[in-house]
């Protein structure tokens, strides 16, 4: 009876961790938005608990266009634009903001309340306060991401490089909320012992990191329109030796950064399909086996998504829809190789005596 009870605690704490998963990747999404709308700079403020309301009357929405009028995005930009225009992306920086308070949210009642009935057992304490913090330091950064574009600034978006960190960050507490998540709900018997596939996956895991830096930089320095071609990037496989030229070519030239990103998708589809045919049949019946079939079809769909972002990116609108899937598809694989490796333990080495 007591350990159905302690089961019954544990798939509920569990489920409070994956909600806070999706909803980690539904925030993921909005700064995607808002990125790609250029709505970053839009609320020169912070204000954790004042600026969880918009502007509610004509003189607030005023003040806070004045203040957005200072910085060099409007001056250099969007000196054009009306009220209306500055309304139309406020919206999605208070979005994104809006809901990262409401992920505090979720995170602290159902803490406090299942504390209170003692549902967690001691060694989960660490790792959800370990969580929360990660929760502040990415609200943190994500402010200096944000405040490097205002005041005097001569950025008209926030930095790449800091809008980078930010992603991934984002990306780094969801791996480990879902992780925390499976170490309640995957008995341990469903674990394998081999190092063999686990250091494949780890590998796979490091090379799609590299890639979702530079799908940041891709979204960073708004790289897609500069070749909106495929399968030819504006008629040439291989950039210019010329446009190689700076040593730091590979993270600031938007052309470079965009031939990067393409070929690590590419390097990936190949890996991944690779270790798919490779391990198909191995472990019959196993977690993994039933599950493994994702990647590869996982990995098709955000290639071809990859293709179609970068076709229609010349269209504003279309970007922004096509690359918010894009970057949707690009969590859960990397989510997908989370699981994969969870399932697997490296076999202990037998002590010599």
């Amino acid at each position: 009876m007591l350990e159905t009870k302690t089961a019954s605690s544990d798939r509920a704490v569990a489920w409070w961790i994956l909600i806070g998963v999706f909803m980690l990747m539904i925030q993921v999404l909005l700064g995607g938005v808002t990125r790609l709308t250029g709505s970053g700079l839009s609320i020169t403020e912070w204000k954790p608990i004042l600026g969880a309301l918009p502007p509610m009357n004509d003189a607030g929405w005023n003040e806070a266009f004045d203040k957005y009028k200072q910085i060099a995005q409007y001056k250099q930009l969007n000196s054009y634009f009306t009220l209306a225009d500055f309304k139309s992306i406020y919206f999605w920086e208070w979005l994104h903001r809006l809901w990262a308070r409401l992920i505090a949210v979720a995170f602290l009642v159902p803490f406090i309340i299942f504390l209170v009935k003692k549902k967690f057992k001691p060694e989960m304490i660490n790792p959800l306060v370990i969580l929360f913090l990660l929760g502040l330091l990415q609200g943190l950064v994500g402010w200096i991401m944000v405040k490097s574009g205002l005041e005097d600034s001569p950025l008209l978006y926030v930095s790449h490089y800091k809008l980078a960190i930010h992603f991934i960050l984002a990306l780094g507490i969801i791996c480990y909320a879902l992780w925390f998540a499976l170490q309640l709900l995957v008995p341990k018997e469903k674990i394998i012992e081999d190092n063999r596939i686990r250091s494949f996956y780890l590998w796979l895991i490091a090379l799609l990191s590299i890639q979702l830096i530079y799908g940041a930089f891709m979204a960073g320095l708004k790289a897609a329109p500069f070749a909106p071609t495929w399968p030819d990037i504006n008629g040439r496989f291989f950039p210019e030796y010329q446009q190689f030229k700076s040593n730091i070519a590979i993270f600031d030239n938007p052309f470079i950064v965009h031939f990067i990103h393409r070929t690590l998708a590419y390097i990936i589809f190949i890996v991944v399909m690779t270790g798919w045919w490779k391990y198909r049949l191995t472990y019959p019946s196993s977690l993994f086996n039933k599950t493994n079939w994702l990647l590869p079809v996982i990995t098709l769909i955000q290639l071809v998504l990859g293709v179609f972002t970068v076709l229609y990116s010349p269209d504003t609108k279309k970007l922004v829809w096509l690359g918010a899937i894009h970057q949707f598809i690009a969590m859960l694989l990397l989510l997908s190789f989370i699981w994969i490796v969870y399932i697997f333990r490296g076999k202990q080495l037998p002590i010599s005596k």
